[in-house]
């Protein structure tokens, strides 16, 4: 077994995503426990303050940590590393079929071929922008240029109100940055339950974060001067101009599809991404492909089990269609979101008679000692068949609570089975029990 790798081992999610932006989350987090400290009857003294390059240490060390571990896990796997740029070449004499693949190593040593009897093709992602909206990573900056940043800005304008930008949004109010989010769709994190969407507006209001639906960004507006960056956007039918030190663009992410060679295969690229079976094979059968250059999420747990899947074909063993459904979905900001399985709307969409249970956390007693009440955990079922239907939780933690919804899925537990599991005391967990009995007002504390 081989990995060609031109960068550093662990891919986006380590180095220029999941790993670094939560390490800065948490020293978010823990600057603003601190300044609630007195709350808590814990006397700090002096006034608190961020550290910035200290936070940025503590995150590059997490992150080398990690790349660390992936080394040695390579070398108990005795799997062989070729560090450097690989290319896919087409049938030649070295062999009948498209797959070889060179190698163009990054310390200049003489190109290598190997012929591998099967292909994985995990290339990744890379941040888009917006036509007319360059990212110089210096005054405009993208999800990976903003993770080198040496210090904070005063003020930022945030394009887009996904989940990338608002996990941004959320850290850095919470580091004392004024924060600014334009987002197109008529609401934040719109792929997430309205009623969900809406809890997290309402408290990010409260915090006084900015945010502007409906907003058409205007990148040919843009104009960078001396500490400060302005652009306009139609809101509404009405042009608006807004200004801030630095902007921050998060409008997706673009699979890495070119400059790899697949123009010598039969393998197919459409809307930027590849085009995969089941299976994950491509239209050339010992090629796959899995993780953000193809079409399904681009989350990092997701390419894990794409990736096994595809593996364990090539080794013959029996395998099963990932249900993405099944996938739960996390947003790190403060509060937390995590969903699994499909929204209220969606249900709907698809036919379903909907049923739902909510309960808040301002009703668990974990949640009160805490000090982190906010928000909510809500469940939908099939009203014919009580069949599970989905999961949407926002408040404290949930990004570690979500795992029991998504085996309560796998499972086929239905809501009243979900309920009727006992949930210690006091936890943030026993919320998600109330929910589930709440979707036949069965609810103990509601």
């Amino acid at each position: 077994m081989a990995v060609v790798e031109k960068d550093r081992l662990g891919g986006t999610c380590l180095h220029r995503g999941c790993i670094p932006s939560k390490a800065l989350l948490r020293s978010a987090e823990v600057f603003q426990t601190v300044k609630r400290a007195e709350e808590f009857g814990v006397a700090v003294e002096g006034s608190s303050s961020v550290n910035f390059l200290k936070a940025i240490e503590r995150k590059n060390q997490i992150v080398d940590q990690l790349t660390n571990g992936i080394h040695q896990l390579f070398k108990k796997g005795k799997i062989d590393l070729y560090e450097g740029t690989g290319t896919i070449l087409g049938p030649s004499i070295f062999s009948p079929t498209a797959g070889t693949i060179s190698i163009e190593f990054n310390d200049g040593s003489e190109n290598e071929m190997i012929i591998p009897k099967n292909l994985i093709i995990a290339t990744g992602s890379r941040p888009r922008s917006l036509k007319g909206l360059e990212l110089d990573e210096k005054d405009v900056f993208s999800s990976d240029g903003a993770l080198q940043m040496e210090e904070l800005p005063k003020s930022i304008l945030i394009v887009g109100g996904g989940v990338i930008g608002m996990e941004w949004a959320s850290m850095l109010h919470d580091f004392g940055v004024d924060v600014t989010v334009l987002e197109y769709a008529d609401r934040i994190v719109p792929t997430e339950d309205q009623e969900i969407s809406k809890e997290l507006t309402r408290l990010f209001k409260k915090k006084k974060i900015k945010m502007v639906t409906s907003a058409e960004v205007q990148p040919d507006s843009l104009v960078k001067q001396t500490g400060s960056v302005t652009i306009n956007a139609l809101v509404k039918g009405e042009t608006q101009s807004f200004t801030a030190e630095k902007m921050l663009v998060s409008v997706g992410r673009a699979a890495n599809v070119e400059n790899i060679g697949l123009e010598n295969t039969d393998v197919v690229v459409d809307r930027g991404f590849i085009q995969v079976n089941e299976r994950f094979q491509t239209k050339e059968s010992h090629m796959f492909a899995i993780g953000d250059c193809i079409p399904t999420l681009q989350l990092a747990h997701v390419a894990m089990h794409e990736g096994i899947i595809a593996a364990s074909y090539i080794a013959g063993e029996a395998v099963e269609e990932l249900d993405y459904d099944l996938v739960p979905r996390c947003i790190y900001t403060s509060p937390e979101i995590a969903s699994v399985g499909i929204s209220e709307e969606t249900a709907k969409e698809r036919g379903y008679e909907v049923k739902k249970g909510k309960f808040f956390f301002r009703g668990i007693g974990k949640a009160l000692v805490f000090g982190e009440s906010d928000g909510f955990i809500k469940v939908i079922a099939d009203k014919k068949t009580d069949d599970l239907l989905g999961v949407s939780m926002i408040g404290p933690h949930v990004t570690d609570m979500i795992s029991e919804a998504a085996l309560a899925q796998v499972l086929n537990a239905t809501p009243w089975e979900i309920g009727e599991t006992i949930h210690p005391h006091p936890t943030l967990s026993e919320a998600f029990g109330e929910a589930a009995l709440a979707v036949d007002g069965n609810q103990i504390h509601g």
